[in-house]
């Protein structure tokens, strides 16, 4: 596995991904951490949308807390990292953003700064989400991280969504920001999705 602090100085894009509680926000914040103990300056945004636990802050399903800033667009992504010095730029949840941060991030890195990021990769019907896969595509490194599937206990690779007790159906809604009400992870065997 490639030493992401290799990273550390440099003009890169890092991401995170897998499926709810794999411990991507987890990373994410260790990653911070580590960048602040190198006397770096860090910037860091979750979207709005993300009102779990503490809305202003990026916080894991542990209770790990990292500061941040809490936007809905680029355009305030973009004007906060106009007036700020920083060295590394963070994002939480970037499956939440529109598609053009994947431009602002390249954007970013190719003015030789650091950028992490982190997200669900494939959304709870198992396919691609938004535009992570873009995302991972320009990246100088891709940490795909596992849970543990609530099933069968093996390495879970796929978010469930659960609906009164039971898989959702192909029909829903791919967005719905939840926790364990909502949420659990599963292997390619045990994930389901019910027809319509």
């Amino acid at each position: 596995m490639v030493d992401v602090m290799e990273y550390a100085n440099s003009a890169s894009i890092e991401v995170i991904v897998g499926p709810m509680y794999a411990g991507k926000t987890e990373e994410l914040i260790r990653r911070i951490n580590r960048a602040k103990i190198a006397e770096l300056n860090v910037i860091s945004f979750k979207p709005k949308i993300d009102n779990r636990y503490n809305a202003g802050c990026i916080v894991s399903h542990n209770g790990k807390e990292a500061d941040c800033y809490v936007v809905d667009t680029i355009e305030e992504m973009r004007a906060i990292v106009n007036r700020e010095k920083f060295d590394v730029m963070s994002i939480d949840e970037v499956q939440f953003f529109p598609k053009e941060v994947v431009e602002f991030c390249q954007e970013i890195a190719d003015g030789g700064k650091r950028v992490i990021v982190s997200g669900l990769d494939m959304d709870f019907k198992g396919k691609p989400f938004h535009i992570v896969p873009e995302i991972m595509a320009v990246a100088e490194h891709v940490s795909k991280l596992t849970a543990v599937c609530m099933k069968c206990k093996r390495p879970a690779t796929r978010t469930q969504r659960i609906v009164n007790g039971r898989p959702a159906k192909a029909s829903d809604p791919v967005v719905l920001v939840g926790a364990k009400e909502s949420y659990e992870a599963r292997c390619r065997k045990c994930h389901e999705v019910l027809p319509d």
